[in-house]
């Protein structure tokens, strides 16, 4: 027969036991491992790349381009540029090339002059005469004459400006003539003959004159036949 109070109890011990088998399946670890659903992805590294300090950009320094002067070549003493005695009645300023000692008088007044060591024309290449400055010209391009490359055919047709150039650091162009007053990279040649009618100095020194010299300035060439003796000694 059935009875109605043990049906009770037995209900209640049942409720009683899935409460306390839920709080057990609920009640694991604390700090159990999470359950991978996709276990074959692996996670990434993290990669955290050191800070460096902020570097601002420096440009790389410009070189200047090497002077010839810098060669080992030792410039006679009386070659050197140096202020002379200088009799003449030129104006200051004016230009004149002896020909014959191989000097370049700039003068200055009161009887002096700074004088410089060149390189003229070689034999059958001098020549005299009075011009003027008609351009300037910082580390000139080449171009041979006509008459030039016809004696020379080897020579290059045009030769960009710089260390290399025939011309060198700095050129004075003598009024519609061919002829100019400019630097060399071969400083051996200075004090002797051997241009086709240039006058020639070294970097250095013909850097020094251009600065001095202005378009317009007169310059007189002396002949051959007018040697004239080395004149005052150096005053500084």
């Amino acid at each position: 027969m059935f009875n109605l109070d043990t049906f009770k109890t037995y209900s209640r011990a049942v409720a009683l036991g899935a409460v306390a088998v839920t709080a057990i399946a609920f009640a694991g670890p604390a700090k159990a491992a999470p359950v991978q659903l996709f276990p074959f992805f692996q996670p990434l590294p993290q990669m955290t790349a050191p800070v460096q300090p902020y570097q601002p950009y420096q440009a790389t320094p410009y070189q200047a381009a090497p002077s010839e002067d810098q060669d080992a070549v030792e410039t006679p003493a009386r070659f050197r540029r140096q202020t002379v005695a200088y009799a003449t009645r030129e104006a200051p300023g004016t230009i004149i090339i002896d020909t014959p000692n191989t000097y370049l008088y700039y003068v200055l007044g009161n009887g002096q002059a700074v004088r410089y060591g060149i390189g003229v024309g070689r034999d059958g290449f001098t020549w005299s005469g009075t011009q003027s400055v008609t351009k300037k010209a910082e580390w000139p391009d080449w171009t041979p004459p006509p008459e030039m490359i016809q004696r020379q055919p080897y020579l290059p047709r045009h030769m960009a400006g710089g260390p290399g150039n025939p011309l060198g650091a700095r050129a004075m162009y003598l009024g519609g003539t061919v002829y100019r007053i400019h630097g060399t990279n071969a400083p051996d040649t200075i004090g002797k003959h051997v241009s086709s009618g240039c006058i020639r100095l070294t970097n250095q020194d013909v850097s020094d004159l251009y600065a001095r010299v202005n378009v317009g300035t007169k310059v007189v060439i002396l002949p051959m036949t007018e040697r004239r003796a080395e004149l005052g000694a150096a005053t500084r």
